[in-house]
């Protein structure tokens, strides 16, 4: 598990033994999965356990704006998907 971000007390992490499409988990209290490219382009979340509407809308405008940094981890830790 790499953490490549942090933000509202949770963290955003990257499985190093996980599989496509590319996406982060959202760690603390609660989890979420979130692709980072839906059907229409934008980040999709896929799964939410335990946080807050509140907290999920903020950590889905940090994954918004944090997309480009955390494709190029997934990247660099699984290899290109071309």
């Amino acid at each position: 598990m790499v953490v490549v971000h942090r933000a509202h007390g949770f963290r955003v992490v990257i499985y190093t033994q996980d599989h496509e499409p590319a996406h982060v988990h959202i760690v603390g209290a609660g989890r979420a999965k979130i692709n980072l490219f839906g059907p229409d382009g934008r980040p999709e979340v896929v799964d939410v356990v335990g946080i807050k509407k509140s907290d999920m809308r903020r950590l889905l405008s940090e994954v918004m704006e944090h997309r480009d940094r955390f494709m190029r981890e997934w990247e660099r830790i699984h290899g290109r998907s071309d």
